[in-house]
């Protein structure tokens, strides 16, 4: 069994996928049945997700979204290593204006729920909100926060430690997602 550290190491933001491994609706009901176990500021549970699993589905929502910022010479993953799915993540604003820190939990913990299953996946926060809310179909009152992208991945992606204040994240020739991550020692306050 994998222990949480396993998960977390493992647990990368991937952004190319083997797209003909569809992931089922009842394996994306499974991963949803986490975030209900989640904390929720004031305990309002205000997230609500669309899902999307069918190769059409995940056609049109493609085009509404934005990848990896810091590589500004490729545009998203090519045909063949789309996601396999899609949860959209949105807020009920009926229930509270805001949902503090639930977006977050909630994400981390479909995240790692996708890893346990051999999944992984991308948090996209770049996308063009009208287009994907008229595609949806959302009544006025979901506002969308994030998208998360899930698949088998189809990329490696390693850590490495971080030199100087360079967060970029960047490939190499060889198509190696490398990401650079802060020392214990940064993180601790003196």
């Amino acid at each position: 069994m994998a222990t949480l550290t396993d998960l977390l190491r493992k647990n990368r933001s991937y952004r190319r996928f083997h797209e003909q491994e569809r992931i089922s609706r009842e394996t994306l009901l499974e991963l949803l049945d986490l975030v209900r176990l989640c904390p929720s500021g004031r305990n309002a549970q205000p997230l609500r997700y669309h899902i999307a699993c069918t190769p059409e589905a995940c056609a049109a929502i493609s085009p509404n979204l934005a990848w990896a910022g810091y590589l500004t010479d490729w545009d998203g993953p090519a045909p063949g290593e789309r996601p396999a799915a899609y949860l959209i993540q949105c807020l009920d604003t009926r229930i509270v204006p805001d949902c503090l820190c639930d977006d977050g939990i909630q994400l981390q913990t479909l995240l790692l729920g996708a890893t346990e299953r051999g999944l992984g996946g991308c948090i996209i926060k770049a996308f063009r909100n009208q287009p994907l809310r008229e595609l949806l179909a959302l009544p006025e009152y979901l506002k969308i926060n994030y998208v998360l992208a899930l698949g088998v991945p189809a990329e490696t992606v390693v850590l490495e430690p971080m030199r100087g204040d360079d967060c970029k994240y960047w490939r190499d020739a060889q198509g190696i997602h490398h990401v650079p991550k802060r020392s214990l020692e940064e993180l601790l306050i003196p």
